[in-house]
């Protein structure tokens, strides 16, 4: 057993990632904060190791736009949720989101046109030019493609090739030509954006093939000698990227989750990295660490310490 040591001060010379090595020696959520950036850097800087990274919950709204950013400097694979999409969008085609107050009187911003996010305001005239915009990249599309089949991969690389903003998670990813999907697109505002597309003209449409990015990820997951998991929050991004394993002869080597949810009422966010050993998904040896935390307190640490690390 190793010795319990006290966590020394060591934001005197602006180190972050000696503090987060500091936490190695500590307890609880210091330590498994400590952990999550040595299996991250480990999967990192092998080079026969996948990263895939999950991406859920209101992370762009909160500001951990550039921080996501960042990440895609490190990940080979991304599952994010349409909303992570839209927020990026928003921001992309000019609008912002604003810091507000969780105790504002909701029925007075609704009047005035502004959608809370916790404490986060973001004004209807968001969805507006977010609207207008996409409308324009879908006709691009329909021109471009026809009546071909496209995969949500395909779609969601059409829109990020048309985006300008230096800024933009989704603008990264596809310069970087990294693979990203969206199972759930259309629970979303892009969702929404392209029926009302459609309700424009009965010849908007576009073929799009909803089960070809399974043939696609299960193709990265089943070929990578190795792969580690990055999982922000839960639902269908986390799910995307484990059961790719569940049916193969492989298991993810590694993995790091944060969230808030609790595993006793049996959903996927709140379960533990280590259920996921009894479906074949993680492997019996495989290093893991679940954090039990609000993601925009821990990602700027851990991407700060990778940073350091990595450069």
């Amino acid at each position: 057993m190793n010795v319990m040591k006290p966590i020394k001060h060591v934001l005197a010379d602006n180190d972050v990632d000696k503090l987060i090595k500091n936490m190695k020696s500590a307890g609880f959520g210091a330590k498994k904060l400590a952990q999550a950036v040595d299996i991250l850097e480990e999967a990192i800087k092998d080079e026969e190791t996948k990263l895939f990274i999950g991406v859920s919950g209101a992370l762009i709204p909160a500001g951990m736009r550039l921080l996501l950013k960042d990440l895609t400097d490190w990940g080979d694979v991304f599952v994010v949720t349409g909303a992570t999409l839209v927020h990026d969008l928003i921001e992309a085609v000019g609008e912002k989101h604003y810091q507000g107050n969780e105790l504002a009187d909701d029925v007075e911003l609704n009047k005035k046109g502004i959608n809370r996010i916790y404490d986060v305001f973001l004004p209807n005239k968001g969805y507006e030019e977010l609207e207008k915009w996409l409308h324009t990249i879908f006709d691009k599309i329909k021109e471009k493609y026809g009546d071909k089949k496209l995969s949500i991969k395909d779609f969601i690389y059409e829109i990020g090739k048309q985006v300008k903003d230096e800024e933009s998670f989704l603008k990264a990813i596809v310069d970087k030509n990294i693979p990203i999907f969206c199972p759930g697109i259309e629970d979303s505002a892009i969702g929404f954006h392209y029926w009302s597309w459609m309700m424009k003209d009965s010849k908007n449409r576009l073929n799009i093939d909803t089960f070809e990015d399974i043939k696609d990820m299960m193709d990265l997951a089943w070929t990578s000698d190795r792969s580690s998991i990055f999982i922000l929050g839960g639902g269908f991004p986390k799910d995307f990227i484990i059961q790719a394993m569940q049916f193969s002869p492989k298991d993810h080597s590694s993995g790091v989750q944060i969230n808030m949810d609790r595993e006793e009422t049996g959903g996927l966010s709140g379960a533990k990295l280590k259920e996921g050993i009894s479906w074949g998904k993680l492997g019996h040896n495989a290093k893991h660490v679940s954090i039990t935390a609000d993601i925009t307190i821990v990602l700027p640490f851990i991407v700060t310490s990778l940073k350091k690390r990595l450069k």
